[in-house]
């Protein structure tokens, strides 16, 4: 049955492109216009005899003319595996019985680690057996539909999204689930607070960055830069570090003044696309309920506004010897001299240099000043 499987499943892309042909197991033009496959994901266990297959009739329809292909998918990403505690119990004849983490009280030492524990139904001890990727035999899975109905789907969802890169493995961890609702919780609370300071209508003038306080711009600034960020992450598939995005989006959003309604309109509507892949219902929900038009889903994502990254002014650490000695903010128009005079003439550089020759100055454009003296 599984080799029956891997051969079926070797061609089935092509035959998606074309799933009511009766005649013929595809049409070519169809086959053509759809594949290569853009992205294929799977379990690295499965890909590696599932990609031999796929790739060797690829390659034989190929030659025998019958598509134009000559590889069956263009990206491959293999996901790491969701790992558990394990827990059983050995009798004589060293036979294990394996029992799953939710019916086991566990015993932990003073730096949380797992050291023992005892079955909730009986009391007696069982073993732990340390942290292996979810399975039947081992009896160590986490039913979904006990987690959702506890925490909702969107959690669930961005607790694994979150928690480690996709070609990682993932530790489970209820606290770990407990703290993504907790950011979810915190998303709801602030849109249903700032409600009548959202107004999805509202039009940003061009020159919208240049009019904001010197506050809301460092906002916009770090808001857009975090658009540009998550973007490339997801292009690249880096989920876990689109939703980092997200909350550092979030935080900024929090900053915001209010009577500031176009700036919190952008920056929720930006909050919401961003995270709608990642937690579709709750977005959705309250997409709907701000009153933003159309369906999320249908909604491009947002465009970084190159103005916003443009900064006013910027920090420059200052190393005297090696060693950080200051930090200085200076107009983002300084020259190296306006820069060099600007450092020197700072109170925490002049006593580091008090009656001692500067050999070198070196500025690092945008993040460093070094002083050797």
């Amino acid at each position: 049955d599984t080799m029956d499987t891997f051969i079926c499943s070797s061609w089935d892309y092509f035959r998606y492109a074309d799933p009511h042909n009766e005649k013929l197991p595809f049409d070519r033009d169809k086959v053509n216009y759809w594949n290569p496959v853009d992205q294929y994901i799977g379990g690295i266990e499965h890909a590696i005899l599932h990609l031999l297959y796929a790739r060797f009739f690829t390659k034989l329809m190929r030659d025998e003319g019958i598509v134009a292909v000559d590889e069956p998918f263009q990206r491959l990403l293999t996901q790491g595996m969701v790992l558990a505690g394990t827990w059983y119990r050995e009798d004589a004849d060293g036979k294990k019985e394996w029992f799953n983490p939710a019916d086991v009280n566990p015993i932990t030492d003073d730096k949380g680690r797992i050291v023992s524990g005892s079955l909730m139904t009986d009391g007696k001890p069982v073993t732990y057996g340390g942290m292996e990727k979810m399975s039947k035999s081992k009896n160590n899975g986490v039913d979904p539909e006990t987690l959702i109905q506890t925490y909702g789907a969107d959690t669930a969802r961005l607790y694994t999204i979150f928690t480690s890169p996709p070609e990682n493995s993932l530790e489970w961890s209820d606290s770990g689930v407990e703290g993504s609702l907790r950011f979810l919780r915190r998303i709801w609370t602030y849109c249903v607070e700032n409600k009548n300071e959202i107004q999805p209508d509202i039009s940003l003038p061009q020159d919208f960055q240049a009019a904001l306080n010197d506050k809301h711009k460092k906002i916009r600034r770090e808001i857009h830069t975090q658009i540009k960020s998550a973007l490339f992450d997801y292009d690249r598939l880096q989920f876990n570090t689109v939703v980092s995005s997200a909350m550092k989006i979030f935080n900024a959003i929090s900053e915001i003044e209010n009577g500031a309604i176009a700036l919190k309109t952008e920056s929720v509507k930006v909050l919401l696309l961003l995270l709608n892949p990642i937690v579709p219902h709750i977005t959705t929900a309250l997409w709907q309920a701000l009153g933003f038009a159309g369906e999320i889903a249908d909604t491009p994502m947002p465009v970084v506004d190159t103005q916003a990254l443009i900064a006013d002014e910027v920090l420059y650490v200052v190393q005297i010897n090696g060693k950080k000695r200051a930090e200085i903010t200076v107009p983002a128009a300084f020259d190296k001299e306006a820069i060099e005079q600007t450092v020197l003439a700072n109170d925490s550089v002049k006593k580091h240099i008090d009656g001692k020759t500067v050999k070198k100055l070196i500025v690092v454009p945008k993040k460093l000043v070094n002083i050797v003296v």
